[in-house]
């Protein structure tokens, strides 16, 4: 049975407006809440680069 984890950013008070993540075999596994049956393989590597990219260059605010 998959576990999964929901992201400490998620928003909403009843939880449906999250982003969640899993252990797969050999990789991570991404979903959204509100379509738990839409998985996302990722490699561990591949993930950390996106997100260090994100810390990295943040999107400018919208004006």
């Amino acid at each position: 049975m998959i576990q999964w984890q929901k992201s400490s950013f998620s928003s909403g008070s009843d939880g449906a407006s999250c982003v969640e993540v899993a252990h797969g075999e050999t990789s991570l596994l991404l979903r959204e809440s509100d379509d738990p049956t839409r998985i996302l393989t990722v490699a561990p590597t591949a993930l950390a680069a996106l997100l260090q990219g994100v810390v990295t260059h943040p999107r400018p605010p919208e004006a």
